[in-house]
């Protein structure tokens, strides 16, 4: 799988992210591109795997995972520890996203949490693996902006986008 995407499809993806949808009728609305052209683009893309699912987001305070915490983890250096140490932090339940990182802290992870015995059992999880040798978290107070999903293009200027792709901004 090395698809290749070109203007047509970065339209597509940041007309899904502002109107929050992939209907055909939508999409040739916001772009210009013909429905059938939205269709066999979408079918393409989520052929080759580029797009992973049918963009089921939730709102996670609406479900009850209100509390973010998120935590700076130290482990213990040697050979994979980073390969071994993520891989049981990704296991903790809560955890949905964990970076080892350069710098002095090994790993961020990011938990979404429905309540604090819930932080309580996360703390006691990273405290039970073993080349973890110290982490510090942290609760958000209230959150300014967060972006995942398709809903990451948001972030990103549809032109500078393309440009980053080597891909040109010419009309269909």
């Amino acid at each position: 799988m090395n698809t290749e995407l070109d203007e047509r499809d970065v339209r597509i993806f940041f007309a899904i992210a502002d109107r929050e949808t992939d209907n055909t009728e939508v999409l040739h609305e916001q772009t210009g591109i013909p429905k059938s052209t939205v269709h066999y683009r979408l079918q393409n893309l989520k052929e080759e795997g580029i797009i992973t699912n049918d963009l089921y987001e939730l709102d996670l305070d609406e479900v009850g995972l209100g509390l973010t915490v998120i935590s700076e983890v130290w482990a213990e250096f040697g050979e994979g520890y980073h390969e071994r140490v993520g891989e049981q932090l990704a296991e903790i339940e809560g955890v949905n996203q964990v970076y080892f990182t350069m710098g002095d802290t090994d790993f961020i992870v990011i938990g979404r949490l429905a309540s604090r015995d819930m932080v309580e059992r996360l703390v006691e999880d990273y405290e039970s693996i073993d080349e973890i040798n110290r982490t510090s978290s942290k609760f958000v107070i209230s959150t300014s902006k967060t972006s995942e999903g398709i809903g990451t293009l948001r972030d990103y200027d549809q032109e500078s986008f393309l440009e980053v792709h080597g891909l040109s901004d010419e009309a269909e």
